[in-house]
């Protein structure tokens, strides 16, 4: 992400590539729970650990502790399973939006706000992502309106490899950019100086079919309460014809910051 502290999304995706190759082939992942313990340096390697804590008929559990400098930065919980033939249902996705084509990238509207959004105008983004109404948690005024769902068109900006376990992983790094903004949205704060400032404390993520993450996927998310500094978040990935990929929830800590000297 170009900052020292470790984007909380890549050290779960990692640890998740970690967990992924160590199952049976025909095993994918479900389901995965993780902590984030302490703030990862972006200048120092991360050493993941694997504990293999079951291989049953048909589902495979891991453990992965990310440590660095011989100390837990995040450690997860992650479930495999074959698959199986079942019941099937999904709610329908949002409808009436407007598709990725027409939408600016938020990379564009960020870097034409450089004074305000500082470095957040300038960090490389892998994820193109753009909003699908409403606007960011990066606002060059500081303000935007209060709303109770956020909307985000994203994709991996690039083709990936075929590897399903990539693009599952690609998701697990993209479902931590936004997941936290929800809380936000419900009141109309902003990130940065003058609004807030944000941090995973747990993550949690549902894979329920498969998908690519180089084709425009649909990212909703809500956030249904926030209480002693605490906000929680929950969202859902559809793909472009509105089926149900995979669903999120997230716990973030949110603290208020002071308006640099001279912003008016």
């Amino acid at each position: 992400m170009g900052l020292q502290r470790v984007f909380g999304g890549q050290v779960a995706g990692q640890a998740l590539v970690a967990a992924g190759r160590t199952v049976p082939a025909d095993r994918r992942v479900h389901s995965l729970h993780g902590y984030f313990v302490r703030p990862g340096d972006s200048t120092k390697p991360i050493v993941y650990q694997v504990e293999d804590i079951r291989d049953g008929r048909s589902f495979s559990v891991r453990r992965t502790v990310a440590l660095q400098n011989g100390q837990t930065i995040f450690f997860m919980s992650a479930s495999f399973h074959t698959g199986e033939r079942g019941l099937g249902h999904s709610d329908p996705a949002p409808n009436g939006l407007a598709r990725p084509e027409e939408i600016p990238p938020l990379s564009e509207q960020l870097k034409s706000h450089p004074d305000r959004l500082g470095m957040w105008a300038r960090v490389p983004r892998p994820i193109d992502m753009r909003y699908a109404g409403g606007g960011s948690g990066f606002s060059a005024s500081g303000e935007r309106p209060a709303q109770e769902h956020q909307r985000v068109w994203m994709k991996a900006d690039g083709r990936l490899p075929d590897d399903p376990l990539i693009h599952v992983c690609v998701l697990t790094y993209a479902s931590d950019l936004t997941l936290l903004d929800s809380v936000l949205s419900r009141h109309g704060a902003v990130w940065g100086p003058g609004g807030y400032l944000g941090t995973s404390l747990d993550h949690a993520l549902w894979f329920h079919r498969p998908f690519r993450f180089d084709d425009w996927i649909l990212y909703d998310s809500m956030s249904p309460t926030a209480a002693d500094g605490r906000g929680l978040a929950q969202g859902r990935f559809f793909d472009a014809d509105g089926v149900h990929l995979a669903s999120a929830t997230q716990e973030g800590l949110l603290r208020e910051t002071p308006e640099p000297p001279g912003v008016p």
